[in-house]
């Protein structure tokens, strides 16, 4: 599908430099942009590659001075901030390429599931007795969606995702393929003689409104309530959150991060990569987790932690440098050893 420089300029609300005629019909970064393709410059970082790409449209910031002549067939589209608008234009280009209202063959439904108006069904996705399906939702090929499960207006299930029973999807989230929904919890206590008894998971997962879990990442259900995501979390791929875990809204954390059970993250907490924090205690609203941080205790006041166990990271630093003297001071302390034997030896 094309879009015109004008039509383009017209959603952002942008000023054309060049030539309102021309089309595209294709995204790219500004370095690997072709004719026919349209690209942004925000960061000046990248400022280089505006003189040598092929790409016919670029949008810019209305600060964006060039430095040096832009390629002759370059048509500008100037707005107050150039990635916001480009990212909106993302998203519409995601929209149109949205799955059309259609139940592929073979699918299992229940016929005690109630499905809302134009969905989108892919083959062989299994959906379980009393499943509620509010409208405009897509679910992929192979998604199993269990008993008693709900899922809210245009929420995304893509490919290979499994909610178990009683789970609850609010509005307007993805969920990426393979993730896991409503597994059971760790749970286990030894007897007498040390051997494991399962400890019956019987709560479930609610995912409230605008949240997007990465692909392979597993949600428990909770032992007794519900383990919950709040509304506008973000999850990347491949991180675990445990039984009754409650993060808070518009929190994110990055792939291969775990959370342990019954832990509290606050709201707007940024937790980094293969970050990992302890069960059963409690992170303040609007703290950072640096990557591969540990988190063993609460966390009270915000700040921004790193290290494991994850102390303040001004603390960190000292520590760090401290940390990076110890061969120089070991061997000061070796040659203030062999003086002192030296001396004791006269």
């Amino acid at each position: 599908m094309k879009f015109s420089a004008e039509q383009i300029a017209g959603i952002i609300t942008g000023t054309i430099q060049g030539n309102p005629s021309v089309t595209v019909s294709d995204l790219a970064k500004i370095e690997e942009g072709c004719e026919g393709s349209l690209s942004f410059l925000a960061n000046p970082k990248y400022e280089e590659h505006i003189y040598t790409t092929k790409s016919s449209i670029c949008i810019v910031n209305q600060s964006f001075i060039p430095s040096k002549s832009l390629p002759e067939n370059l048509t500008l589209i100037r707005v107050e901030n150039a990635y916001s608008c480009f990212a909106q234009l993302l998203e519409m280009y995601s929209q149109l390429n949205k799955k059309q209202p259609k139940i592929e063959s073979p699918v299992f439904i229940s016929d005690s599931a109630k499905i809302g108006n134009d969905p989108y069904i892919g083959a062989f996705a299994y959906i379980s007795d009393n499943v509620i399906i509010a409208d405009c939702v897509v679910i992929y090929p192979n998604v199993f969606i269990g008993e008693n499960v709900e899922i809210g207006a245009n929420t995304t299930l893509h490919p290979g995702v499994k909610i178990y029973a009683d789970c609850k999807v609010g509005s307007n989230c993805i969920i990426h393929a393979g993730a896991v929904i409503g597994a059971d919890g760790f749970g286990f206590a030894p007897d007498d003689n040390g051997v494991f008894k399962k400890v019956p998971q019987i709560g479930n997962v609610i995912i409230e409104d605008d949240v997007e879990i990465g692909s392979n990442s597993t949600i428990d259900r909770a032992t007794m309530g519900s383990t919950f995501l709040r509304k506008g979390v973000k999850i990347d791929n491949l991180c675990q959150i445990a039984h009754n875990v409650d993060i808070g809204e518009n929190s994110a954390m990055a792939a291969q991060a775990g959370i342990a059970g019954s832990a509290k993250i606050g709201e707007r907490v940024l937790i980094g990569g293969q970050a990992g924090i302890s069960g059963h205690l409690h992170i303040a609203n609007d703290t950072k987790i640096v990557a591969q941080s540990g988190i063993p205790s609460s966390i009270k006041t915000a700040d921004t932690f790193m290290g494991s166990p994850g102390i303040p990271l001004d603390e960190f630093k000292k520590s760090y440098f401290g940390f990076r003297k110890l061969p120089f001071l070991l061997k000061k302390i070796q040659e203030l050893e062999k003086q002192i034997k030296e001396i004791n030896n006269d």
